[in-house]
């Protein structure tokens, strides 16, 4: 009997020594701290997004461009030696702005700064001339009698706040998604937004915006802050605001575009992976430096440092999603292509958020995965990071995934600047700092490094 139970204690504690380590895998710290120097000192990273922007440009699904890119992207994956590529076709808008303009008749003339927002229809050639009625927000639009907008340019006014994690738009953006359908519900002919933006810039930030099926379209713009002050002033007088909008887009049949998926393929467990995400494409005011391709660099560069090292014993796959600023097309692509084989993304994480240094981490994972995160978290403190929660959403692609159970993480940027340039003619390679990409690409490189090399099971056991 006492051998027997000296036996059960023994197989007890082989059991909970071999939990112990599955939960806790040890790595190599001088492999860590190595990966992180050569990430640290390493332009890559800077030299894509340069390569990016400089060759390709401005990146408007559908466009000859948004094509360019994705054999850009296949090019440079094949350079940096991934094992496998693949391209995924998505079906993508083909929309395009051609011209726009914005004339105050009353009660003085001015000329103000403006864009169609994306996937606007166009006003009638010669434009719209009405008067204007302002209201401060959504919520009031909402609120508002027929009376008081039939016939009349609805102009939505809410100011952005700056701050870091990005809250303020989350909140302001709905203007710019909604408002169209807003207007026209009450009979407006038009909207026009304040451009959601933390910048007093002269520039308009465009975006998408929904109609809905079963309510009339009607254009809608976006003008810039420093015209949006001058509109207010305007309201102030009490005389009433009267202008002229002329917007004119085309769009034709939707287009294919694709994709692109590079593979570091593991060594022991090639068909589980980890997944990191960037989109493509960008809108066409600026040259998508920042929106988004610092997070294409970041990805790109952090599984290339990964394999520097080694192959690691999980897949790496950077996932470069078509076509996310018209509605996470490629994203839902993905997740419908892999509907049966989602169980194989071991947890994903995605860069789309500018180029700002990462200071929090968010997860969205198994309480038993909690400690081996915090572990990764252990292994890039030093480079300013700080714990955050466990109700991560992932980037705007990678929900899509975090909605069908795959866990995700977010390594959060500093915001507080990118709302500046974001979506306008701003977003360029000068509003990049090198040094905050290899902050990025360090940290990146860390976590696909240690996830790949462990056995970690990230989902809960009822996602399973």
């Amino acid at each position: 009997m006492i051998h027997m139970k000296k036996t059960l204690l023994l197989g007890i504690s082989t059991l909970l020594f071999s939990s112990f380590c599955l939960a806790a895998p040890k790595f190599n710290d001088k492999a860590i701290k190595q990966l992180q120097q050569n990430s640290q000192q390493s332009d890559l990273a800077y030299e894509l997004v340069a390569s990016l922007t400089t060759e390709i440009g401005p990146r408007l699904a559908g466009s000859e461009n948004d094509l360019k890119a994705v054999d850009w992207a296949h090019q440079k994956m094949t350079e940096l030696g991934f094992d496998k590529i693949y391209k995924q076709p998505v079906q993508v808008r083909d929309w395009q702005r051609v011209s726009a303009s914005l004339q105050v008749s009353s009660p003085y003339q001015h000329e103000l700064n403006v864009s169609a927002l994306g996937g606007s229809i166009s006003t009638p050639e010669q434009g719209i001339k009405a008067s204007v009625v302002r209201f401060e927000s959504l919520l009031d639009l909402q609120q508002a009698n027929r009376q008081d907008v039939e016939g009349k340019i609805v102009y939505l006014a809410g100011k952005m706040e700056r701050d870091k994690t990005g809250e303020s738009y989350a909140k302001q953006v709905s203007a710019r998604t909604h408002g169209a359908i807003a207007a026209a519900k009450l009979g407006a002919k038009a909207v026009i937004i304040r451009s959601i933006s933390t910048a007093s810039s002269a520039n308009p930030h465009t975006g998408s915006l929904r109609y809905h099926p079963e309510i009339a379209k009607i254009p809608a713009a976006a003008i810039g802050v420093s015209s949006a002050e001058l509109l207010d002033r305007l309201f102030s007088y009490d005389k009433g605001v009267e202008i002229a909008l002329n917007i004119q887009n085309q769009e034709q049949n939707w287009k294919t575009s694709y994709n692109v998926i590079g593979e570091i393929t593991g060594s022991t467990t090639p068909d589980e992976y980890v997944l990191l995400g960037a989109h493509l494409d960008s809108w066409d005011l600026g040259t998508g430096a920042l929106d988004n391709g610092a997070g294409v660099a970041i990805v790109t560069a952090a599984a290339h440092a990964v394999k520097q090292l080694g192959q690691p014993k999980r897949s790496i796959r950077v996932v470069l999603f078509a076509n996310e600023e018209f509605g996470l097309k490629g994203a839902k692509a993905f997740a419908k292509q892999h509907e049966q084989t989602l169980d194989n993304i071991v947890v994903a994480a995605e860069s789309d958020f500018g180029a700002g240094d990462v200071w929090r981490f968010d997860t969205r994972v198994a309480h038993s995965a909690l400690s081996f995160t915090d572990e990764i978290l252990a292994k890039v403190r030093h480079l300013s990071v700080m714990r955050g929660h466990n109700r991560a959403l992932g980037g705007p692609d990678v929900s899509v995934l975090a909605k069908l159970g795959v866990p995700v993480v977010n390594w959060l940027q500093d915001g507080r600047d990118y709302f500046d340039y974001h979506h306008s003619q701003e977003d360029t390679l000068d509003k990049i700092d090198p040094k905050n990409l290899q902050q990025n690409v360090s940290i990146y490189a860390t976590f696909a490094y240690m996830v790949a090399n462990s056995d970690i099971n990230f989902r809960n056991q009822q996602d399973k």
